[in-house]
């Protein structure tokens, strides 16, 4: 039986140095998602779901398992734990990489686990009043963001991770860097927004002179930029728009930084709102976005422009929100309208 050593290096009875430690498996699922570029939440994500898979599995290693194992972990977070299409293909895609990317097997049943199909939802849409009322109980920073949604058609994460040098207020302009699918796009600025954004990018500035002033005020910086440029994360211009009230350390640098805030604060900002205006709708960022989109339309705006501005690869998906256009479903003019209105009950 050999032993490690501090070095974490495998030596046999006589000593002599054996092949060096493979790298625990978690760990080696992480290095591969960052060195690809994947985001901490997609991280948390597969990891979660890895952990899972392994558990159910009476604590066996991946490799030891296979397609069977797969689906009835799959059908049964579909069947016991009721989850959604969109989930459950989250965990395959999970289980997908670790076996690709990470274990590098090469399993012809990789390409035959049966994917659940998505749920085709109407999303759900404010209308301009709703969207008026809804933003005349907010106040503060949860006010602006939910502005700035509904203004820009950002994705939330999006409006989070702006930086100051994205916002050009004489071209009345936003530009979303690495948005959804790692694509930059440009965006409108909302005129009537200006001010109040301009002094949100005040009170981050104020605060990145405070970090300097104390030894840090350098931001965490996309892919390799960090080397590329050295000293660029302490530039004001890539500093968030939106940052958190206190600094934080970096899961991943391990450095204390001052990170954007966070998506709950929003949350709970449109909660609070929703409910004080009673407004019966479900409302998330999301609707937001959705409301911009289909306002646009029913303003006449091109599908293509609608398309470019909302940051979607395929035109298809902007065409879901033609089908509000105060006209009812799909925009059609039922022919019941012609009619004059006789009540059946005797009204």
């Amino acid at each position: 039986m050999g032993y490690r050593d501090q070095g974490g290096v495998l030596r046999g009875t006589d000593d002599a140095p054996a092949a060096p430690a493979r790298p625990r498996l978690f760990d080696e699922v992480r290095r591969c998602l960052r060195v690809r570029g994947y985001s901490l939440a997609t991280e948390r994500a597969y990891l979660h779901w890895l952990r899972r898979f392994i558990l159910a599995n009476d604590r066996r290693h991946p490799r030891e398992l296979g397609a069977a194992q797969v689906e009835a972990f799959l059908s049964d977070l579909a069947v016991r734990g009721q989850v959604a299409p969109s989930t459950q293909n989250q965990a395959l895609a999970a289980l997908l990489f670790v076996y690709r990317h990470v274990l590098a097997l090469d399993l012809p049943w990789l390409d035959e686990v049966v994917r659940a199909k998505p749920r085709h939802r109407v999303p759900t849409v404010l209308s301009r009043d709703e969207v008026r009322l809804l933003l005349a109980h907010m106040e503060g920073r949860p006010w602006l963001l939910a502005a700035l949604l509904y203004g820009t058609g950002m994705r939330l994460m999006e409006c989070l991770r702006l930086r100051i040098k994205d916002v050009d207020f004489g071209r009345n302009e936003i530009t979303v860097r690495q948005g959804k699918g790692g694509k930059d796009r440009r965006t409108v600025l909302p005129a009537s927004l200006a001010t109040p954004l301009a002094r949100q990018i005040d009170r981050a500035l104020a605060l990145h002179q405070r970090d300097l002033a104390s030894g840090l005020g350098e931001t965490a910086l996309p892919d390799a930029l960090a080397r590329k440029y050295r000293g660029a994360g302490r530039q004001p211009g890539w500093q968030f728009v939106f940052a958190a009230a206190q600094v934080s350390r970096d899961p991943r640098a391990g450095v204390l930084r001052r990170h954007h805030v966070d998506d709950s604060v929003l949350a709970r900002g449109l909660a609070r709102a929703r409910r004080a205006a009673g407004l019966l709708k479900h409302v998330t960022a999301h609707t937001l976005r959705h409301s911009f989109a289909t306002h646009l339309i029913e303003d006449g705006y091109d599908i293509r422009t609608v398309q470019e501005l909302l940051g979607h690869a395929d035109v298809s998906t902007t065409q879901i929100y033609t089908h509000v256009l105060n006209r009812g479903g799909r925009g059609v003019r039922s022919p019941f309208n012609g009619l004059p209105v006789l009540s059946a009950l005797g009204g």
